[in-house]
């Protein structure tokens, strides 16, 4: 499922943690975000795709595999 989401970069999860982004009423967990997207606080609008595909051990959301961004 293709979707454009709003909201801030925060870092999560267990161990070395994950990249997620918090918006208004979702948490989505980013797969393998580009370097330029791993800054905590960071306003940004994502579009990409949910994977179904995926299982993570961080579990904080639905992961979203980023195909663009745009900082706020």
């Amino acid at each position: 499922m293709n979707l454009t989401v709003t909201g801030t970069i925060q870092r999560k999860g267990f161990g070395s943690g994950t990249w997620a982004l918090v918006s208004d009423n979702k948490t989505y967990e980013l797969h393998n975000p580009p370097s330029d997207l791993q800054k905590s606080g960071l306003k940004v609008t994502v579009q990409g795709q949910v994977r179904e595909d995926i299982m993570t051990l961080a579990m904080v959301g639905p992961v979203l595999q980023v195909e663009s961004f745009e900082t706020a």
